[in-house]
């Protein structure tokens, strides 16, 4: 069984930073391509960043460049989403996902984790 694990979110002032991390199990990690995605309040889902299999392309959205970094550790079986200089709009639910990078949610995406609450504010 496919389970993605994740932990990390949190209240965080505006400018802070958080990580979050997602444990994969029940498939072979470094075979897959893996995505964060996010809902902030009221509004649907957006494609954050993504990693290939190997750990060695990112892509990221317009919005988040040069403020998060996805990165994973495969031996670990773990994906991870680093995010600093957080801003109020930043506010949302972070999925991690397993499916083709850049896809547009929830297409492309095969198996998400429960997600994890980040919330901005001072």
């Amino acid at each position: 069984e496919v389970q993605l694990v994740q932990s990390g979110g949190g209240l965080v002032q505006p400018g802070g930073s958080l990580r979050l991390s997602c444990v994969a199990s029940g498939f072979t990690f470094d075979d897959y391509d893996m995505n964060w995605v996010r809902q902030a309040p009221g509004k649907g889902l957006e494609w954050v960043a993504s990693i290939i299999a190997n750990g060695r392309t990112t892509y990221y959205a317009e919005s988040m460049k040069g403020r998060f970094t996805i990165s994973r550790d495969n031996a670990k079986n773990t994906l991870y989403l680093e995010m600093i200089s957080l801003k109020s709009e930043d506010t949302a639910v972070y999925y991690c996902a397993r499916g083709k990078p850049r896809s547009s949610p929830p297409r492309g995406y095969e198996y998400w984790g429960l997600g994890t609450h980040v919330t901005v504010s001072s």
